[in-house]
This record gives C-alpha cells, structure tokens and sequence, in this order.
C-alpha cells in the first residue's frame, strides 16, 4: 500500500511517498481503508524530532493521528463494528499511523460514523476534538453557567472546545486574530477578544476554565482572569505548580488519551449539528502535498482543520 513516511527526523522534506506491506487486524482489531485523514502541531513537531524520547518510534515512521474511512477486515474477537461500516478514530500511539492507504486500529478506539457526516469532516475531529473534550469535561469538569475562556478559537482544538462549551451551556470568550473575528463568532462565542489589539487579562475577571493552547506568557496571565478554584488545562506546557497554589487554580498538562466511548458522544454532537469541522484547507494524498500542509500547520495561523483526502 501506499504511504507516506519518514525514514529520519528532520524538516518537511524528509517526508517521502514509499510502499509498505498492509496492516494485518489483531484479534481485537480493524483494518480501516481511510478516505481522509487531517495534520495536528504534533505530526511536524514527531517529524523534527521532539518527540523522540517520549515516543520512541522505530523508522520508516507513518505519521497521522486522525482516522476516517470504512472497515475492510476485522479481528476474530471484534463484535461491535463490522466489514463496510463508516466509521472514525484517533489511533493508538504508533508508529503505523494514517498517512497510508489502510491502517490498524483497536476495536474499543473506533467510533460509527453518522451517514451525514463526510469522510472529512470525520477526519478532522479525532485528535483535536477529543483534546478539548478531555481538557473541559474530564479535566475541568464543565458545569452549565461556567464562564470560559478559548485561547486561540480558530485553532483545530479551539474551535471544538468553544463548540463544546456551548453545548454544555457555558459563558464563552476567546481569544483569535481579527481576520477570523466574522467565523469564531458563527460558533455562538459570547465575547471575542482580538489578541493582536486587546490584552484579554485586562478585559476579564472571574472566569471558572481558562483552555490554554498557546503556553508561556499567555498561560501566565491566564491565572490572572481566574477565580480562585478555577481551572486551567493545557496542552502545551505544564503550568507552574507555584503560580496555580499562589491563585488557588487546579492546573495541569492534558496529553490526550484516546477514546472510542467519547469519540461516540462527539459523533453524536455531529449528526445533531451541533459540532461542526471547520475545515480551512485541503490537501492530496502525496508527499508533495502532505510538505505543504505541514508548512502551513508549521505557521500556527491555520484556520480551523487541515485535512489531507487519501481517497
């Protein structure tokens, strides 16, 4: 099958096009035929090498972290999904990943794919939406009534969590450039703040989850809008265990843990439409193209998803 690997860590020109045997389903596996697939920060920061000591990734090296197609063979101990069904997920940790033709994934990480939604819609939400469901319901535990702050709301992770926050009947604000002032606020937020004219710690107070998805200074003066017992996740950089006790703040670093059940409550949001892909660029299945979707991935200025259609 076809895929594009890495064979060394480096810059974007060490993704080339090579053929690789087919993936095999484990007992309590499926082989999916994946029709789309989308770039996340962490496939080019894998690629450069940052990764190296967490992962510990054996070479050629797949990347791709998102996965939407159809079942083309399944385990012998796989019970709820069958051959032909649409369906979506975020792999395990490996170093088979989705920039291929077919791929490998556990049974208990997949989720059916509602019959309304595309292959790329799918293909965009695993990781990132999985990131902000981790990081507002089971890190920050999001009430009805919650006041939150989105950094970053056209981002991948910024545009579901704003999304969610809605849903679950939150007060939202976020941060974004002025550019995508008109979109952001299509997602229902209640106050958008334009970071490159505005200083959001000057303009709020009082809020209960501040989503941190930039790190460094903006995650230090994001205790300042915080009430004391408030939370900050972020899935960037650990914050300071010093800062959070001085503002009384639970905070923490979210690395995803990927999920077929919660993978299922996002599915559902999609069919009803109330989370929707904003997909801001689309890519071909090569090399060549794959280079310019981490280029612009690279950038931090993307809008919203990027996704590559494999099929």
């Amino acid at each position: 099958m076809k895929a594009v690997v890495i064979e060394q860590y480096g810059n974007k020109e060490q993704l080339i096009e090579k053929e690789i045997e087919m993936p095999v389903a484990g007992s309590k596996q499926v082989v999916v035929e994946l029709h789309a697939t989308s770039i996340n920060p962490i496939d080019w920061k894998l690629r450069e090498g940052y990764l190296k000591e967490m992962l510990n990734f054996e070479f050629p090296i797949i990347l791709g972290w998102d996965a939407a197609g159809t079942i083309k063979e399944v385990g012998s101990e796989v019970n709820k999904f069958e051959v032909g069904d649409r369906v979506f997920a975020r792999p395990a940790t490996t170093r088979f990943g989705t920039y291929a033709e077919y791929t490998a994934i556990d049974e208990d990480l997949l989720a059916h794919l509602p019959e309304n939604v595309s292959f790329e819609e799918a293909a965009a939400v695993p990781l990132a939406g999985l990131t902000a469901w981790q990081c507002l319901v089971d890190f920050a535990d999001i009430q009805e009534g919650d006041r939150v702050l989105i950094h970053a709301g056209s981002g991948g992770v910024g545009h579901y969590a704003i999304q969610l926050a809605k849903k679950m009947g939150a007060y939202v604000a976020t941060t974004a450039s002025g550019k995508n002032r008109d979109w952001v606020e299509e997602l229902d937020v209640d106050e958008f703040i334009n970071y490159k004219e505005e200083d959001f710690s000057e303009l709020l107070s009082d809020f209960d989850i501040v989503l941190d998805t930039l790190g460094g200074s903006v995650q230090e003066k994001s205790f300042k809008v915080l009430k004391e017992g408030g939370r900050l996740p972020s899935i960037v950089q650990p914050p300071e265990e010093k800062i959070a006790k001085e503002h009384d703040v639970k905070a923490g670093f979210v690395w995803l843990e990927p999920c077929g059940e919660k993978l299922s409550k996002l599915a559902d949001m999609m069919e009803e439409g109330s989370l929707v892909s904003i997909v801001g660029q689309r890519f071909g299945f090569s090399a060549k193209e794959i280079k310019k979707a981490h280029e612009l991935s690279e950038t931090h200025h993307a809008k919203g998803k990027i996704v590559v259609n494999i099929k």
